[in-house]
């Protein structure tokens, strides 16, 4: 394994030796394997448990951790090749990622889209040139997908189903007061489909994730035998769930042009009590940071069912994993 960039890029067997060897750190949390190697991970937008996970799973394995922030404890970098660098970037992500490769053995980017135009900004240049530029292993910690979210969160559904084939994984929006990046939800359905979930995206009208994860996660539906399904109907969609996964993202169609008015007509999508009991007895999980009582209510996120700190926990296992993959230091 190259780079660990986006869940698409990589077979099931493939995301199954990352769950096996997540598990193996979950049960053995230090080791040395990683001693002398150096973890760089450029960070353009904040970060709670990302930034935290992966500074203790580089350390844990003996290993180093330097983090920069672009434009605030290191210089403004300019992303597209060949630009007139005329305005505020000093410098260009080229001669970033090249001298960052003379020091470190695994970089690491977190760059949200910009709100302006999804048909550029869906690109993902930042993390295409990164890779295009870079002599080292790349990880993606979230651009316009999070495949380390997603590992975590099929970790979290595989420990408490013997087999999810044909369980009914409902990825559904929520309110939020802002438009969110949809990279959760991209990697979540792509990820729920390539195991064999049968996938219902639940999501208002003129809300549907860009056409590329859907095709993907249709895909990967035929391939398992498994069914997919988008519903405008919060209630319908959440029918006999086995799993709930919530996330707020913002509409493409609205995308650089937010319209509070028509987005604030969807309050009454939140994940409450009366939801959950049309469910199948499901799990409810949410990557986190999450706004209570507007995505989920307190009642959900903190009963027994509710996996989202178990989640938040593997995601410093499955960073593990990956690190020690992309090390090549895993036999």
């Amino acid at each position: 394994m190259k780079n660990f960039v986006a869940i698409e890029d990589h077979t099931r067997q493939e995301l199954n030796e990352l769950l096996e060897l997540a598990e193996h750190f979950k049960n053995n949390k230090f080791s040395d394997i990683l001693k002398y190697k150096t973890l760089i991970t450029m960070f353009f937008n904040p970060s709670t448990r990302t930034r935290i996970s992966f500074d203790l799973a580089i350390t844990q394995l003996g290993g180093h951790h330097v983090s920069i922030e672009p434009g605030k404890s290191s210089w403004g970098i300019e992303i597209k090749e060949g630009a007139i660098m005329d305005k505020d970037a000093e410098e260009h992500l080229k001669d970033t990622v090249k001298v960052l490769c003379k020091y470190g053995d695994i970089l690491a980017i977190r760059s949200f889209p910009k709100f302006k135009n999804w048909e550029e900004e869906k690109k993902d240049l930042i993390l295409k040139n990164l890779v295009k530029w870079s002599t080292k292993p790349v990880i993606n910690m979230e651009t316009i997908s999070h495949p380390c979210q997603a590992l975590a969160m099929i970790k979290v559904i595989k420990d408490k189903f013997e087999n999810v084939k044909k369980k009914k994984f409902v990825l559904t929006w929520a309110y939020h007061p802002k438009p969110l990046n949809t990279a959760v939800a991209n990697s979540a359905g792509v990820m729920a489909s390539k195991f064999g979930m049968d996938i219902v995206i639940a999501n208002p009208p003129n809300y549907d994730l860009d056409d590329f994860y859907l095709q993907e996660m249709k895909k990967n539906c035929r391939e398992n035998g498994s069914n997919f399904e988008i519903s405008n109907n919060m209630k319908e969609a959440i029918k006999g769930a086995d799993f709930v996964y919530a996330k707020s993202w913002g509409s493409l169609a609205q995308y650089g042009n937010f319209q509070k008015d028509i987005h604030n007509q969807y309050k009454d999508w939140i994940v409450d009590k009366e939801k959950m009991d049309l469910t199948n007895n499901a799990y409810f999980s949410h990557c986190l940071p999450v706004r209570r009582n507007l995505i989920v209510t307190d009642e959900v996120i903190d009963s027994e069912k509710s996996l989202v700190y178990e989640e938040a926990e593997n995601r410093l296992h499955v960073q593990k994993a990956i690190l020690a993959k992309l090390s090549g230091n895993m036999k």
